[in-house]
């Protein structure tokens, strides 16, 4: 990046020093902070004809942002919860900015000023435990890909991992020597968790990296998946690995396998299970790594046949018996003499 401007000075110290040094920000949320930045820059060049050798501070503007986000959403199909995500980097930047050039602070308070739009709240998209056994039927185990991508596959669900979390994973991770058998998984804010893995995953995690040399002490650093050259997966390589065969167990079952499938499902889908096993809301936060048990509870909101049962457990009977109430028509005599009786 050209660095002769104000605005490239800053946004460099932004994303190099502050970020991960003085607020300890995780390398996914900086790379995030990068994307934002690059639209940013892109719009500022075809929509307001500002080259990036020549963006300043004076642009970075309500405005301009404003602007921006209405590109995204027009003009780059971006959904609210991605704009939303877009104006939380830039809203990062002028916090920053806010004790580095005070001489905007009303500019600074303004943009701060700008509220996120309003997501459209959708239910959570999620298999069934039959939807999870077709999608993991999928790969041909009888070929080392077909291998590996039902380990991928069988290690995202059974530890309701993020699409990041396990691609980032390393053999070192993996602790297989005795039970309990575990798995550490490097999550958001650069929280570590660690989460127990079933038998039936042990076995297929085992066998990938028996035959991958993996249980060398000497590779602990490498990845647990990677390429054909080696290199370690990335969240579009695990995603497309995933498509792959979901486009493929659909063909067996359209109503098992939604069209809106993403690596996320698989988390949802793994939480939504925990649940309805009656596994405690807080050892499902505990394994999706999440912070507060109320980002969790969303899975008992949306689970309806939770909500059925339990219904049904705390239902009394106040209502009458229409059956019962009704018996007096099957009495011929009495219906007779009541239709005589005005006679």
């Amino acid at each position: 990046m050209n660095t002769n401007t104000d605005f490239a000075t800053c946004l460099v110290r932004f994303l190099t020093q502050y970020l991960p040094h003085e607020r300890n920000v995780s390398s996914n949320t900086i790379a995030s902070y990068k994307t934002a930045f690059v639209l940013y820059i892109k719009y500022m060049k075809s929509e307001c004809g500002i080259d990036v050798s020549k963006l300043k501070l004076e642009h970075l503007t309500r405005a301009s942002i404003l602007g921006f986000l209405t590109w995204l959403s027009t003009k780059q199909g971006n959904t609210p919860a991605t704009c939303n995500y877009r104006l939380a980097a830039l809203h990062s930047f002028v916090h920053y900015l806010k004790y580095e050039v005070i001489d905007r602070l009303d500019e600074w308070q303004r943009i701060l000023s700008i509220k996120p739009s309003k997501a459209e709240v959708k239910g959570l998209n999620y298999l069934s435990q039959e939807g999870i056994k077709l999608l993991l039927s999928q790969p041909d185990v009888t070929t080392w890909k077909g291998r590996r991508h039902l380990a991928i596959l069988s290690l995202m669900y059974d530890t309701g991992a993020r699409v990041q979390e396990i691609a980032d994973l390393t053999v070192g991770c993996v602790r297989l020597e005795h039970e309990p058998y575990s798995i550490k998984i490097f999550g958001k804010g650069r929280k570590t968790r660690i989460v127990p893995l079933a038998k039936e995953q042990v076995a297929i995690l085992r066998q990938y990296m028996e035959e991958n040399g993996l249980l060398n002490v000497n590779r602990i650093s490498e990845p647990l998946f990677f390429n054909i050259r080696h290199e370690k997966l990335t969240r579009e390589g695990v995603s497309y690995i995933l498509k792959t065969y979901a486009d493929m167990a659909r063909t067996h079952s359209t109503s098992l396998i939604p069209q809106r499938i993403s690596c996320h499902s698989i988390r949802h889908s793994r939480a939504m299970h925990l649940l309805q096993a009656n596994v405690n809301l807080v050892y499902i936060r505990d394994i999706l790594g999440h912070v507060s048990i109320q980002t969790t509870e969303i899975y008992a909101r949306a689970d309806s046949k939770a909500k059925r049962d339990a219904l049904e457990k705390s239902y009394s009977k106040l209502t009458p018996d229409v059956n019962t109430a009704r018996k007096w028509e099957k009495n011929k005599d009495l219906l007779e003499w009541l239709m005589n009786l005005k006679k």
